[in-house]
């Protein structure tokens, strides 16, 4: 069983945004077709997915991948995709409002908020009202840690002070962090030794580029805390799990990281039986 914590079906407004130009140019993909939705499931096939968690993408100016499109995946491929949220934190109300409506009607498992979209770190008190309702629907916040790909300024990804900071005062809240929090990984992974609800999830890195100081936390005291993601549609679980056994992981650690840490926070355990 293999768990995507951290993917997205791409519609063509997020494909074809400007911000993506560098990526596009960096993966050797600026004249890739549109991707259809039997292609994103081609896609975790190939690369033994059993369960991709799609996330919403919404910014400053609008969505570029909607809840209700996200939604269109989950219906269209019910054990396959699971809904994860996203929000306009510029509007308070109505922002809680539709998380509750993704959670209890869209069957969504969590909410995912990019805050180099809103040039505003995730210690702004505009976030602050999706956290306390993260709590009151039991899911994980998630959020994207270290350097932007995009041509974007990276100081909000920095784990300490701001995830550290998030933590302390919502204790109750897990926070999945994506993307490794490179070049702050030390300061990641002492945020989630610290922290009993604070996760890591390996997307947008191949096994091959895994920092040493992560590979070391896996296969000790943090086995329980890092979760595989890949960041699809910008690289293929395929691609991210080839150089996987030089890691050197033993059994359960390996179990845990494909799904059980992920099954466990997004709270997946019967679809991960």
């Amino acid at each position: 069983m293999i768990i995507d914590a951290w993917m997205q079906h791409p519609t063509e407004r997020h494909s074809n945004h400007e911000m993506f130009a560098s990526l596009r140019r960096r993966t050797k993909t600026e004249d890739r077709p549109a991707i259809t939705p039997e292609m994103t499931i081609a896609a975790m096939d190939q690369g033994g997915v059993d369960i991709g968690l799609a996330a919403a993408w919404y910014g400053p100016q609008g969505d570029l991948i909607s809840n209700d499109e996200v939604a269109a995946m989950t219906k269209a491929y019910p054990g396959r995709i699971v809904g994860i949220a996203g929000a306009d934190i510029m509007k308070p109300m109505e922002a809680v409002r539709e998380l509750r409506r993704a959670v209890k009607t869209l069957g969504f498992k969590g909410l995912r908020l990019v805050p180099w979209l809103w040039m505003l770190p995730p210690t702004d008190r505009r976030y602050y009202p999706l956290y306390a309702e993260c709590c009151e629907l039991d899911i994980p916040f998630c959020t994207q840690v270290g350097h932007t790909g995009p041509l974007r300024p990276s100081e909000t990804g920095r784990p300490i002070p701001y995830i550290d900071e998030i933590a302390l005062e919502f204790p109750e809240l897990a926070i999945v962090c994506g993307h490794i929090g490179y070049p702050w990984t030390q300061e990641m992974i002492a945020v989630a030794t610290k922290h009993r609800n604070v996760y890591i999830d390996t997307s947008a890195y191949t096994a091959k580029r895994y920092p040493p100081e992560l590979v070391a936390y896996m296969r000790g005291h943090g086995r329980r805390k890092v979760m595989f993601g890949t960041n699809f549609p910008m690289i293929t679980a395929k691609k991210c799990l080839e150089d996987l056994p030089a890691l050197g992981l033993d059994e359960e650690t390996t179990g845990l990281f494909f799904s059980g840490n992920a099954a466990r926070v997004f709270r997946l355990e019967g679809r991960a039986a």
